[in-house]
């Protein structure tokens, strides 16, 4: 997608506080050096993700939620995390690192990183991209994570941890979560998939589902918005056990995905992933 410099410049902005993109009524906020994460996502001037220090969107990778004592194995060879979550390592290295810009649009920015960055810890060389898009009517947002080898293959996952809000403020009613899973993985007590898979049980949840067909769920904000997230994974985390806020986790495979259904990534055979988010006012006269 191509603007002119002028429109460019106008509609975007790289600085410290972040690149920001814009269309329609909606404007999203994107910090490279706080790991490539969506910090903020307003749209006709309301906030839909939380603020504070469980904040946005960041994305997980090359891992996704908890790894079992921060260790797995690539063929003979056993590698082991910093454990972040004692007594496991979570949500992947990329969350840690800065991301270098490599193309904004008004609508469209691009990031990277180096999967052995000082900073985040990784026994592979590879490179991490992020695609964030953002449509031309302000109505739909699609991120797309890419994971490539540049030498030895390795396992990796991918996926995304965004913190919607669950109350929109302005006296409305809580966030309504509706989404069809085939199963449920099982929790065990530490937290880990036990790798039975049950009839999906009420929430509240820290919980992985399988989703075959394609993850598909709708936040709802009575009166005010409905957001519906797709991606053609075939897993999702569902955490809404705080009060402030709702997660719906698109991932490439379940917590300890390495060890229990690794997924090769070869020099010729990339990961990649992507998700989109969908929204609708519900206030009146605006359905």
């Amino acid at each position: 997608m191509s603007t002119d410099n002028t429109t460019q410049r106008a509609a975007r902005t790289q600085a410290p506080e972040g690149v920001r993109l814009a269309a329609g009524e909606t404007e999203l906020t994107v910090r490279p050096d706080l790991g490539c994460r969506i910090a903020s996502l307003r749209t006709g001037g309301t906030e839909l993700l939380r603020q504070g220090p469980r904040y946005g969107c960041f994305p997980m990778v090359p891992w996704c939620g908890r790894l079992a004592q921060g260790q797995f194995r690539n063929g003979g060879e056993l590698h082991r995390m910093p454990l972040n979550a004692a007594p496991h390592a979570i949500h992947g290295t990329g969350r840690d690192v800065s991301w270098r810009t490599a193309r904004t649009s008004a609508t469209e920015a691009v990031f990277t990183y180096d999967l052995q960055d000082p900073a985040a810890p990784w026994p592979y060389p590879g490179r991490v991209t992020q695609l964030v898009e953002l449509a031309d009517d302000g109505g739909s947002l699609t991120l797309t994570l890419g994971v490539e080898a540049t030498a030895d293959s390795f396992p990796a996952q991918a996926g995304w941890h965004p913190w919607f809000l669950r109350n929109l403020g302005e006296g409305g009613q809580d966030a309504q979560l509706d989404f069809a899973p085939e199963w449920q993985e099982e929790r065990g007590a530490d937290h880990l998939p036990t790798g039975r898979r049950i009839p999906p049980k009420p929430g509240p949840w820290d919980d992985c589902f399988g989703m075959p067909q394609g993850v598909a769920a709708t936040l709802t904000w009575p009166g005010r918005l409905e957001l519906t997230v797709t991606s053609r994974a075939e897993w999702a985390v569902v955490y809404d056990e705080q009060e402030a806020a709702v997660c719906v986790e698109p991932q490439s495979g379940p917590p300890n995905g390495l060890n229990t259904v690794p997924h090769l990534v070869t020099p010729i055979d990339p990961l990649e992933i992507s998700m989109t988010w969908s929204w609708r006012s519900l206030s009146q006269g605006t359905a």
